[in-house]
């Protein structure tokens, strides 16, 4: 990746985080592959489910390594740019719903409800 801020990732620096902690390290590869089998939900469809998730919680490796492996299992660039939409949805629709929140703070009866110390 040309960000700084995100080093390219190197099967050196892959090989130094597996061998900084095997055990977990192999035990998370596992629940991986588990995770993504084929089940109840095709792998493609899990794939694009990640593809959306990557792009919420904004993880470029995750961004990069999903949409591989979704477009390896089938998927086509519509499905994955459908699945990225309904990412951006989800995150804006947050911003959307915790708009309660904020209203809710500004009527009369919040202060009555705030607990002691709070703003």
């Amino acid at each position: 990746m040309s960000n700084s801020l995100y080093p390219a990732a190197t099967s050196e620096l892959a090989t130094r985080r597996q061998q900084a902690a095997p055990d977990i390290h192999d035990a998370f590869q596992a629940f991986s592959r588990q995770v993504f089998a084929d089940g109840a939900l095709p792998e493609k469809t899990k794939q694009l489910i990640a593809v959306a998730v990557a792009h919420t919680t904004q993880c470029p490796y995750c961004i990069r390594a999903h949409t591989r492996l979704a477009e390896r299992h089938g998927a086509n660039e519509q499905e994955i740019v459908e699945a990225i939409w309904v990412a951006a949805e989800m995150r804006a629709g947050a911003a959307y719903a915790h708009s309660l929140i904020a209203l809710d703070a500004l009527t009369p009866h919040a202060e009555q409800r705030a607990e002691p110390g709070s703003p």
